[in-house]
């Protein structure tokens, strides 16, 4: 292999210069996203009905401090996430990373399991932001019954998701820009409502931060988290997206570090203008009737200014479009890197000239849009719980496996002798970063199971149980049979992981290769080669 890639970069040298190819990691997937794609696809996919309407029950359970807390915690180790995701995208961009890292670095059986849940997972989170689309149009009319909007939506995602690649790239870039541009927006207008600036001149500043900071004490705050967990769900898909990426050595580094403008701006300020314009105990608030649900278009309706209030719903039904939309994509990734990797079924893998996975899209959009149904005759709020607490779940055990992955890789690199400047892009977060989000994910898991056996305003029943951490139940399960039936060690010793196999090589830049080649040239005919 280290002779191709020389070979490679002496023909870059040559007097033509022909565009250098990297070589490494392909698969029937097309190459053609751009690092612009990339960048908006890590700032804005995944902000949907987590944000704009989950902060709602946030709110409500926990209270301003608790939900301002949350989001802090919960962004923290999605960014840390990305800088462990960034360094492992940049060398093995592969179809359905996740489990495809996880096979390598840790085992076959935690692959599987990783895989399958997370497949199940992007499953549930499109029934999740469909039943929202609902929510969200209802705001305006409720006369077109549930069942019609879901199917409208559900056939608009689908026919975004067999586009081709790149009309997927602009649709998400475009939908993301608007999420962007709008978050400013609402910032700017909550610090001008909480001062008194809007029409009704209610002056709110930091009043519920005083007077109910914690609603309903420790457990409501640790009952936020799981909905902060849920909200960020996503973060982690710049994994995916770099195997579809032109050069992931451009685009991964500048998605992963542009990972905090997100972070920042979406979530923590964004949970930060919730605390100080919407009281917890408004009765709109998700869980009530109706979108005014959403504590974003309940703080513009009570100031007074309802053109803001449509004006924020019109982009909160943008934003769950995207990301039912971006949630599809990576499920159908998913499948196709199972298969890959003897997981699933050889014919997921089977993509068209255009890189469309076809039975991988067609498996996934009938559980997620079966799912999607349950809407029809159960209310908004009560299947984005079940959702939701199925998703975080899921979410916490993906991000878990990934530091996992990130500590192995490390140790292999080590264990192998190799140094960590032979590394095309390397994060700075090390190893601290990677141990400090594992140990959140798992203290997380911990308060889910405490819980959902002693639930937060309601009895402790098996029900309840089931309903909550069925997810990890299930993953359990399925890691204990793929385990029996794999067989072999815990995990893979560090000396043996193949380090090279699956890896993208980079061939250096044409015009950093010829300054190099016209300094060679120098340098030979001043030490008497004689050849120019």
């Amino acid at each position: 292999m280290a002779d191709n890639i020389e070979k490679t970069a002496a023909t870059a040298a040559d007097t033509e210069l022909p565009q250098a190819h990297d070589h490494g990691a392909e698969s029937g997937l097309v190459r053609s996203l751009e690092t612009r794609h990339l960048l908006m696809f890590s700032i804005g996919s995944s902000i949907g009905m987590g944000l704009w309407l989950g902060s709602g029950t946030s709110l409500a359970s926990g209270g301003p401090a608790a939900i301002f807390l949350g989001y802090w915690i919960a962004a923290s180790i999605a960014w840390l996430l990305n800088q462990a995701v960034g360094e492992l995208a940049v060398l093995y961009p592969v179809a359905s990373a996740f489990p495809q890292w996880t096979r390598k670095f840790v085992d076959r059986a935690a692959a599987l399991s990783v895989g399958w849940s997370y497949w199940f997972s992007g499953s549930i989170t499109l029934a999740n932001e469909l039943q929202a689309i609902v929510t969200v149009l209802q705001f305006w009319d409720h006369t077109v019954p549930v069942a019609a909007w879901l199917s409208i939506f559900l056939v608009t995602i689908l026919l975004i998701n067999i586009s081709a690649v790149r009309i997927f790239g602009e649709a998400e870039a475009v939908m993301s820009t608007v999420k962007l541009l709008w978050i400013v927006i609402v910032i700017i207008a909550g610090i001008v409502i909480s001062a008194g600036g809007g029409p009704n001149h209610k002056t709110t500043g930091f009043e519920y931060w005083n007077s109910m900071p914690f609603t309903h004490g420790f457990k409501g705050f640790l009952s936020v988290m799981g909905t902060c967990i849920f909200a960020m769900s996503g973060s982690e898909m710049g994994g995916l997206v770099a195997a579809e990426a032109r050069n992931p050595l451009k685009a991964v580094p500048r998605a992963v570090n542009a990972i905090w403008l997100r972070l920042s701006l979406f979530y923590i300020l964004g949970a930060l203008i919730v605390s100080i314009t919407v009281s917890p105990e408004n009765e709109n608030l998700f869980g009530g009737e109706g979108v005014n649900a959403s504590p974003f278009v309940i703080a513009f309706r009570d100031a007074g200014i309802p053109g803001l209030a449509h004006a924020m719903n019109a982009v909160i039904f943008i934003s769950v479009l995207s990301c039912g939309n971006a949630q599809a994509y990576a499920a159908t990734r998913t499948l196709v890197g199972l298969a890959q990797i003897d997981m699933a079924p050889s014919f997921f893998q089977k993509c068209d000239k255009q890189g469309r996975p076809w039975y991988a899209i067609a498996a996934t959009f009938l559980v997620g849009g079966g799912l999607c149904y349950l809407n029809v005759s159960n209310s908004g709020a009560t299947v984005f719980g079940w959702f939701s607490s199925l998703t975080s779940l899921c979410t916490l055990y993906l991000w878990g496996m990934i530091f996992i992955c990130h500590i192995r890789f490390r140790a292999a690199w080590k264990a192998q002798g190799r140094s960590v400047n032979d590394l095309p892009w390397k994060t700075w977060t090390w190893p601290w970063g990677s141990v400090y989000g594992l140990v959140w994910c798992i203290l997380l898991v911990i308060v889910e199971f405490y819980l959902a056996v002693w639930p937060l305003g309601e009895k402790s029943s098996a029900e309840t149980f089931f309903a909550n951490y069925v997810s990890i139940v299930a993953i359990a399960v399925l890691f204990v049979v793929a385990k029996v039936y794999y067989r072999g060690p815990l995990w893979v010793s560090a000396v043996d992981i193949d380090l090279d196999k699956d890896r993208r090589f980079y061939v250096e830049d044409v015009d950093v290769l010829k300054r190099k080649t016209v300094l060679m040239k120098v340098k030979d005919f001043f030490t008497g080669d004689g050849s120019v």
